[in-house]
């Protein structure tokens, strides 16, 4: 066990049970801060999961507390939250919970335990389009709700929290708290001779290629993406484009971009990769380029400079709040310009430059682990239960 803080032991509840089986973006830090407080010592944490889902919960925090008493679709479950979740958290003891955390916008209603909650992006205000129209009602409450009665709010990135008080005013304290990488998985060194090849060559990738790495969704900037390819496709004659990465809600215009594409054969749709081959894909990328046009946090740029490799990414957003000076930065919906970008990193990837970006992201990456990550959790915890 590791981590430790001032005021002993304290009792945490965590809502598990909106990650998917596949989890990416959010659900990938739930899964993440979930293992890094059931390895600390000043933290006692109950997972409440779905009733189907006990055993990969077990798997992630060993020895925690596993409650799976949520219903697994996903209507039920919302309506089990605000109904029956609030008694089910207070009436647990031995030990008693301190403060429960919902971690995806959400909270109980009338709950006689803290709550903590986090709020990853105001999108479902600001960009409703993104987003089905029933899910859009639905958060833009629970949000609302959170801003009056939770104990304590945490953002992800300080683009959000300053959203948020834009928008809502919320009554209790807002921490910032960013997200982690695995700094023992996304590194720039292969684990051994040949790991990465064995990776890339059973995904059937042979050639150079540029890298997108998230769902398939409107606010990706695929569109973006794939316009910029066509320009570069000319004159980059092995290059390919790797899209990897479920498809999302309303991915129906990027699948026509592709498919009408002049380029479509030199754009690869890998699907949902398994997380033990994200980081071979990642730094045998020649750029990794993630375009989306508003992120609560950005993983996937975080794993790409703890990579080593050149990142492009969209100015105004959280990603260059993290990212800085290290990555080139592109203003979203300007294809040229994301061209010129992702030429410049691939032509200039053995420039005194570039090894100065590189050297600057490594750097971003070193200040970002899960356990700063639960770190700074465990003090929202205790802020929220008045410790």
């Amino acid at each position: 066990m590791t981590g430790g803080s001032a005021g002993g032991v304290i009792e945490v509840a965590l809502d598990v049970s909106a990650v998917p089986e596949r989890p990416a973006g959010a659900g990938r830090y739930v899964v993440e801060l979930a293992r890094a407080l059931a390895g600390r010592d000043d933290c006692g944490l109950t997972l409440i999961a779905r009733r189907n889902d006990r055993a990969r919960w077990a798997q992630i925090a060993p020895g925690q507390r596993l409650v799976d008493v949520v219903p697994a679709r996903r209507l039920e479950r919302l309506v089990y939250e605000q109904v029956r979740l609030g008694t089910v958290v207070s009436g647990l003891n031995a030990p008693s919970v301190s403060v429960h955390h919902g971690p995806h916008y959400t909270m109980p209603s009338r709950s006689k335990v803290p709550c903590v909650v986090t709020v990853h992006d105001l999108t479902f205000f600001d960009h409703a389009e993104w987003h089905e129209r029933s899910k859009v009602a639905w958060f833009r409450a629970a949000i609302r709700y959170s801003a009056r009665h939770a104990a304590v709010i945490i953002c992800v990135s300080e683009t959000t929290a300053g959203r948020l008080g834009q928008i809502l005013s919320p009554r209790c304290p807002v921490m910032v708290v960013p997200h982690g990488v695995d700094q023992a998985r996304f590194v720039p060194d292969e684990p051994r001779p040949g790991a990465d090849s064995d990776v890339l060559e059973r995904l059937g990738l042979v050639r150079p290629y540029v890298l997108h790495l998230g769902t398939l969704e409107p606010r990706k900037g695929i569109g973006d993406l794939i316009a910029a390819f066509e320009r570069l496709a000319g004159g980059q004659g092995e290059l390919e484009l790797v899209l990897a990465g479920g498809p999302g809600w309303k991915d129906g215009p990027v699948i026509r971009s592709i498919a009408t594409a002049r380029s479509r054969e030199r754009v690869r749709r890998l699907g949902y990769v398994d997380d033990a081959d994200v980081p071979a894909l990642l730094r045998r990328a020649s750029a990794v380029v993630y375009p989306s046009l508003e992120e609560g946090f950005g993983l996937p740029a975080l794993e790409a400079l703890a990579c080593g490799v050149p990142l492009v990414t969209t100015s105004g957003t959280a990603m260059a709040e993290l990212a800085g000076d290290s990555a080139l930065l592109v203003a979203p919906g300007q294809p040229f310009e994301l061209a010129q970008a992702i030429e410049t990193t691939i032509l200039e990837r053995l420039s005194p430059e570039s090894a100065r970006r590189r050297a600057r992201g490594l750097a971003v990456a070193a200040r970002h682990s899960w356990a700063a990550c639960a770190e700074g959790h465990l003090l929202a915890y205790r802020t929220a239960a008045g410790e």
